[in-house]
C-alpha cells in the first residue's frame, strides 16, 4: 500500500456469518473433509503432502474428476496441513492423524473458525506468490532440484507484490470514493501498482509492465477465489489465448464496454474481514467501524476525527445506540471542549454528533450556552432543532465560532472546494471581517485568516486576510 495516511475505518459483517461463510468456502471445506477422511493407511512425503498413489482416492471424496482433480486434492491437502486440520504424527513412516484444529470448526467459537480459515489464506497466500508448475519443470536440474537461479523469481518480492496488490484493493474497498461492493478492473489495479501517481501518458514500456503484471493477478486471483477472499471474473479466454501479443500491444484505453474483458475482481465480507486481520498483524492501524462503541465520548470524537464523513457517521451511530440520548449528549458536549490543536475537530465531531441525538438532548446543550468553547454551537444546535428562547449570541461568540469551524474544516479536509466556498462566502458577508476577526481570541485565529488568504481568489480579499493574520500572530506575541 503505497498510501502512509490513516485507513479509513471497514465495515465488517457479524463474526457469525463471516465464520458460516469461511465453512462454506470451497477450499477450507474440501480440506475439512480430507482431514475427516484421513486415516492410519493415509501416506505423506516428507514434505507432509499425499503421495501421488493417494491423491485419486482424495479427488473421490472431493467428488472432484478431470485433468485437475489431483491438482485440487492435493491443495486441499495443503490446506488441512497447514491449518493444523490434520497432523503428521510420524514424518519417517508418513502417518497422519486428525488435528486438534479440526474440531474447532464444529465446536469452536466463531472467532476458532475464523482463525483456522485465517491459516488457509496463509497457505493459498504462500502457493499465489510461487511460480507457474511448467516454469519450475522447466527450471529442474538433471537431479530433480529447482534451479532458482534460472528462474525469474524473486520470491520475497513476488510476496511484496501481491500484499501491496491486496493491499490496494482493500484500501479501494473501503475508500468512500471507491468501488464499495462493486468489483475493481484488473487493468486499473495491475496499474495501481506499476504506473507512476505523477506520470501524464504511461509509456509502452509501463503499459506492458502493466499487461504482464495482469497477467500474473490473473493466475494469483483465480488460487484465492476457492478460499473466499474474492469474487473473481478472470481474463476472457480469447485474450489469455494470445497472452504473448496482449504483452506486446498492452490494453491501452479500453472502454467501458471492454473493460470486464480483462478481469473483475472484488473483496468478499470476508475477504475484508481476512485483509484487515493481516494488516493488523502487519502493524498496521486498520479501524473497524464499532471498535469506538464501547469507549468514552474523547475516544469517539478524537478516533473519528480522520474518519471520512459517512464512516464517522456509521461509528457515532453504533457509539449513540449504546447510550442514553441526554445522557450521550453531555458526554460528547464536555468531550468537546479544549483549546488544543484537534479541539475545533473535535467540536465539528461533537455537532455531527449531536445531529443524531433527537430532541432528549436539548437539556444537554442548554447547559451549556453560557461557556465560551460551546455556547456557540450549542445555539445553533437548539435553533437547528426548532427550540424557543434560544439567546442571541454575542458578536464576539460568532467571530469565535466562525474561527473554530474553519480551522475545523481545514484540520477534516485541508483545501478543499467546500472549504473554498465557506472562505468566500464569510468574506462576501461580512464586509469588515478581517478588520475584527484578527483580534477573535482563538489558539487558530492566525492560522485561519492565513489559509483565509491562500484560498480566497480575490487578490485584494487575500491580502486583507493575509496583514489580518500577521495582526493576529503580533497580538498572540508570535
Amino acid at each position: 500500500m503505497s498510501d502512509s495516511s490513516p485507513l479509513p475505518p471497514v465495515r465488517l459483517h457479524p463474526e457469525a456469518e463471516l465464520a458460516r461463510d469461511a465453512l462454506s468456502t470451497p477450499l477450507l471445506s474440501r480440506a475439512a473433509r480430507l482431514a475427516r477422511w484421513a486415516g492410519p493407511d493415509t501416506r505423506v512425503d516428507a514434505g507432509g503432502g499425499l503421495v501421488d498413489e493417494q491423491l485419486p482416492a482424495a479427488a473421490e471424496v472431493l467428488g472432484l474428476s478431470g485433468d485437475d482433480a489431483a491438482a485440487y486434492a492435493s491443495e486441499a491437502w495443503r490446506v488441512a496441513v497447514g491449518t493444523g486440520l490434520v497432523e503428521v504424527v510420524d514424518e519417517e513412516a508418513g502417518t497422519v492423524a486428525p488435528g486438534a484444529e479440526l474440531a474447532l470448526l464444529t465446536g469452536g467459537s466463531p472467532q476458532d473458525v475464523l482463525g483456522v480459515w485465517l491459516g488457509a489464506l496463509e497457505t493459498v497466500l504462500a502457493d499465489a506468490s510461487v511460480p507457474d508448475l511448467d516454469d519450475l519443470v522447466d527450471a529442474m536440474d538433471a537431479g530433480g532440484e529447482v534451479d532458482l537461479s534460472t528462474l525469474d523469481w524473486d520470491p520475497e518480492a513476488e510476496a511484496e507484490f501481491l500484499d501491496g496488490v491486496l493491499g490496494n484493493l482493500y484500501l479501494l474497498t473501503v475508500s468512500e470514493d471507491g468501488p464499495g461492493d462493486g468489483p475493481v478492473p484488473l487493468p486499473a489495479l495491475a496499474a495501481s501498482m506499476i504506473v507512476p501517481s505523477d506520470m501524464g501518458e504511461p509509456t509502452n514500456d509501463v503499459l506492458e509492465q502493466v499487461s504482464d503484471a495482469m497477467m500474473r493477478l490473473d493466475d494469483q486471483f483465480r488460487l484465492l477465489e476457492p478460499v473466499g477472499l474474492v469474487e473473481y471474473q478472470p481474463v476472457d479466454e480469447a485474450l489469455m489465448a494470445d497472452a504473448e501479443g496482449a504483452a506486446e500491444e498492452p490494453p491501452a484505453g479500453i472502454d467501458d464496454a471492454d473493460v470486464s474483458r480483462y478481469g473483475m475482481v472484488r473483496l468478499t465480507p470476508l475477504g475484508l474481514y481476512g485483509l484487515r486481520s493481516r494488516l493488523l498483524e502487519a502493524g498496521i492501524e486498520a479501524p473497524a467501524v464499532g471498535d469506538l462503541a464501547d469507549k468514552g465520548a474523547d475516544a469517539l470524537l478524537d478516533g473519528t476525527a480522520t474518519f471520512p464523513q459517512y464512516a464517522a457517521q456509521a461509528e457515532t451511530e453504533q457509539w449513540l445506540a449504546r447510550r442514553e440520548p441526554l445522557a450521550a449528549a453531555r458526554e460528547l458536549l464536555a468531550a468537546a471542549r479544549g483549546l488544543d490543536a484537534g479541539a475545533p475537530l473535535r467540536r465539528l465531531r461533537c455537532q455531527q454528533a449531536l445531529s443524531l441525538v433527537g430532541a432528549e438532548a436539548e437539556p444537554a446543550l442548554r447547559e451549556v450556552l453560557d461557556d465560551p468553547e460551546l455556547g456557540g454551537l450549542a445555539r445553533v444546535w437548539l435553533t437547528e432543532a426548532g427550540a424557543a428562547d434560544v439567546p442571541a449570541p454575542s458578536q464576539d461568540l460568532v467571530f469565535w465560532l466562525t474561527v473554530d469551524t474553519v480551522a475545523a474544516q481545514l484540520a477534516a479536509e485541508g483545501n478543499s472546494d467546500e472549504l473554498r466556498a465557506l472562505v468566500q462566502g464569510l468574506a462576501a458577508q461580512h464586509s469588515g471581517f478581517f478588520a475584527a476577526a484578527w483580534r477573535v481570541d482563538h489558539p487558530a485565529t492566525a492560522d485561519v485568516l492565513e489559509a483565509m488568504g491562500r484560498l480566497h481568489p480575490d487578490k485584494k480579499i487575500a491580502k486583507e486576510a493575509r496583514k489580518a493574520a500577521f495582526k493576529a500572530r503580533s497580538q498572540q506575541g508570535g
